[in-house]
């Protein structure tokens, strides 16, 4: 029997379950309602001397997909974490697995996931992009824009593109959508420019939908319901601009057969709405030999989250700008020491030290969190 310190299995010896509420800078706004707060698990855990960090994406409503905050603690803290405090893993992929047999709860299993991800890069001394497989050292990014009047939106698409952000996503919903988009046209012809409705509209929407087309769009995301790709497909049937989707997206398997059947032609890759970064890269490969392009979608995350996404976006297939944006665009203070800030569309990878390359500020984090529990064996 080979010796502990030889050993090429990981042993997590403990977990950290917290409930964190962060402010944001400004209200969110897009066509399910308003955020003004992070509200956000945070997971830990710790082996080989080492911690990992994620987030989950739950909502505190099950207004982006049916996980909620609740359902997302409840999932972590009484299945998923005792399943696999004081067991030894040699990969991340083995715990994807283990995950399997339990259905839904993607954003749960993403967050431990992706916390065992970033533990065993940095007992190996890594950076996570290097494990992911990457390929670059800085992203594109690109700016989502809540809901606004018409006036504030056009002084906020000025101001991003001055900084030099690489794509403008205007938020939009019934009513807030062609008088929008003719006024950002009129005053910004040539930027790239998308819009997200957040599942708002129907096929009986179709005549708005195809007017859509005139502004030379990159793409239109998720404008259909979320568990719907009959109707997806026949809607791009009917389009020139490219359908991007997003919540449609919860596993490999819909996004197999959402490229099969030309629901959509781009995909929106959220790691922590797929169950982790094992199933984020099986997206992207998959999406690799469609030659479909990719891009990584935001959830507001803390600077946790926001890392994992930015080494996530290293990836080959991502050609498509991010909503890996500026962490201070959305909080006052991080719960991370670093500041993940872009400089003229570019997003660099964080560095400080292997696996996702940022340090807890755990003063911060005791301050705004609202419980917190350790697991063990």
């Amino acid at each position: 029997m080979s010796s502990p310190s030889l050993r090429s299995d990981l042993l997590i010896e403990s977990a950290e379950l917290r409930l964190i509420e962060l402010p944001l800078l400004n209200p969110f706004t897009y066509s399910g309602g308003t955020q003004v707060k992070r509200v956000a698990p945070i997971v830990v855990l710790r082996g080989g001397g080492c911690e990992g960090y994620a987030e989950s994406v739950a909502d505190v409503l099950p207004d982006y997909l049916p996980e909620t905050i609740v359902s997302s603690m409840m999932m972590m803290r009484d299945v998923l974490l005792p399943a696999v405090v004081g067991k030894r893993f040699a990969n991340p992929q083995q715990i994807e697995r283990l995950f399997r047999p339990w259905r839904g709860h993607q954003m749960a299993k993403a967050a431990v996931e992706m916390a065992f991800w970033d533990l065993w890069a940095k007992v190996r001394g890594l950076p996570l992009w290097q494990l992911l497989g990457g390929t670059r050292s800085e992203v594109e990014v690109g700016i989502s824009l809540g809901i606004n009047e018409i006036p504030q939106t056009l002084q906020q698409v000025a101001h991003y593109i001055q900084q030099g952000y690489r794509r403008i996503k205007l938020k939009v919903k019934a009513g807030h959508d062609l008088n929008l988009l003719d006024a950002v046209r009129a005053e910004f012809p040539n930027i790239h420019l998308s819009v997200d409705a957040n599942s708002c509209y129907t096929l009986a929407d179709l005549p708005m939908l195809r007017s859509m087309d005139d502004y030379r769009l990159d793409y239109i995301e998720q404008p259909l319901a979320w568990n719907d790709l009959h109707d997806h497909v026949r809607l791009q049937s009917m389009l020139r601009t490219p359908i991007c989707l997003d919540e449609s997206i919860a596993t490999l398997a819909d996004c197999r057969k959402a490229l099969q059947s030309g629901a959509g032609r781009l995909i929106t890759i959220k790691a922590g709405r797929l169950g982790g970064h094992t199933v984020a890269k099986q997206v992207h490969d998959l999406c690799l030999a469609y030659d479909v392009p990719v891009w990584c979608g935001g959830m507001t995350e803390t600077g946790i989250g926001r890392a994992h996404n930015i080494h996530l976006c290293t990836l080959e297939q991502f050609s498509r700008p991010g909503d890996t944006s500026s962490s201070s665009r959305y909080f006052e203070r991080d719960i991370v020491v670093e500041r993940l800030e872009t400089s003229d569309g570019l997003m660099p990878i964080p560095t400080n030290g292997a696996g996702i390359g940022v340090t807890m500020d755990w003063d911060f984090l005791d301050s705004i969190s609202s419980s917190a529990e350790t697991i063990r064996p």
